[in-house]
């Protein structure tokens, strides 16, 4: 079965770089594949701003109409616009094109909308697609306006307005069940150490996520493969045991009503110790794709947190291009999930930097309390171990909180 075909509009206003503008349309190209489109051209224009009531000139939006079959036969079912439009500007676009039309921020809701899998993913995107939709009620025909005649127009766009308000604060007071069950979940891994893989979809998080522990995530060449949070252990495994976490992709101009919706999801980055930002050390628009996650982790609130870049398949970057990358970001990581040896470093880094914060102490374990040995090597690194005739002298390193729970156990600090 043929997918749909999708023709691209992208607008060049004065403060933006035509190859910067090529590059988000390289981009949105991406997410249309991703949402099952094939692009089969682009209509680009320069213009003052994208305020315009058909957002193109006459000129341009007669090119746009030869494509979606105004003129002729059609060489497009879909037109994908590179930015937000106002619901007046959708409905000016589909009576001037005949065509379905979506904007940006559509394209990456409706992506959300078929990669949800669990059930607090799905009831996020599905509060984030409502919040996006409410307002475009009217121009995109809702089901009641559908039925009812021009005269009972505006009512039934009312019920259909209240039905949508009503499923929104439904979904609200389900995630916020949701949102406290996981909170016992948390408290949990309190004494956890955590690492959180943040950055760019496709940047190639699921990848390391396996990589470093084992897990089989989804792992795929499109954007926003990974919708849904994954935590497991780093493997080999180390004591104290390091939960890793793998977290959704940000993007450019990702709509605020899915960074609110999925703040609770994004919030595992907010549990975590050391955050790795991880960046495609072989894309061409890295530096923007940094600066575009630092922006929603300032957002979360998580921008004041541990973080390292982490530059990510460099074994796909050409002859001395890594070695500029390390001399413009020295303090940076580098590495490849698909090269073992490289793996290998980065998990021993991330050992490394967590038992920077270790403590060393010693502690007593009488015999009479041997039942504790298990606890001990479970939740600290044995330096040493020496059995006495009362019990085993240990020389341990843990981070404080651990290190204070095994003391109490055993009856406080040895002096």
């Amino acid at each position: 079965m043929s997918r749909p075909r999708a023709v691209l509009v992208g607008v060049l206003v004065p403060d933006r770089e035509p190859d910067d503008l090529e590059a988000s349309l390289d981009e949105l190209g991406r997410l249309c594949d991703t949402l099952g489109l094939d692009v089969v051209g682009r209509v680009t224009q320069r213009r003052s701003g994208t305020g315009s009531a058909n957002v193109l000139g006459e000129g341009k939006l007669q090119e746009l109409g030869e494509w979606t079959g105004v003129f002729g036969d059609p060489s497009a079912d879909v037109v994908v616009v590179d930015h937000e439009l106002t619901p007046s500007q959708l409905r000016n676009l589909q009576n001037a094109t005949g065509a379905e039309v979506l904007d940006r921020n559509g394209v990456i809701i409706e992506i959300f909308s078929g990669r949800a899998r669990t059930r607090e993913a799905r009831l996020q995107v599905e509060l984030a697609r409502l919040a996006y939709l409410a307002p475009r009620l009217r121009e995109l025909g809702g089901p009641s306006e559908r039925q009812a005649g021009r005269g009972a127009g505006e009512t039934a766009l009312q019920l259909d307005k209240r039905r949508i308000r009503d499923r929104m604060a439904e979904l609200r007071r389900e995630l916020a069940e949701i949102e406290a069950t996981r909170g016992v979940v948390r408290d949990r891994r309190t004494d956890s150490r955590q690492v959180a893989l943040v950055g760019y979809t496709n940047a190639g998080k699921s990848s390391l996520m396996r990589a470093l522990t084992g897990a089989e995530p989804y792992v795929a060449d499109q954007l926003f493969a990974t919708l849904d949070t994954t935590v497991r252990r780093l493997h080999p495994e180390v004591t104290p045991p390091i939960l890793v976490t793998d977290t959704v992709g940000f993007i450019k101009d990702l709509p605020h009503s899915l960074v609110a919706s999925f703040r609770s999801t994004l919030d595992a980055a907010n549990d975590a110790g050391l955050l790795l930002h991880v960046v495609d050390a072989s894309d061409r628009d890295w530096r923007q794709q940094e600066r575009v996650t630092a922006e929603v982790l300032e957002e979360i609130g998580a921008d004041d947190l541990p973080r390292v870049l982490v530059f990510n398949k460099c074994d796909q970057l050409p002859p001395g291009a890594e070695d500029a990358l390390r001399a413009e970001r020295p303090d940076a990581w580098y590495t490849s999930a698909h090269v073992p040896a490289r793996v290998a470093d980065l998990h021993d880094r991330i050992a490394a930097r967590f038992r920077a914060d270790d403590e060393e102490f010693e502690l007593f374990v009488p015999w009479d309390r041997s039942g504790l040995i298990g606890q001990v090597r479970a939740e600290a690194h044995v330096v040493s171990e020496d059995y006495e005739d009362d019990g085993v002298r240990y020389r341990l390193r843990a981070p404080a909180k651990a290190a204070a729970k095994l003391q109490a156990a055993c009856g406080g600090p040895l002096s």
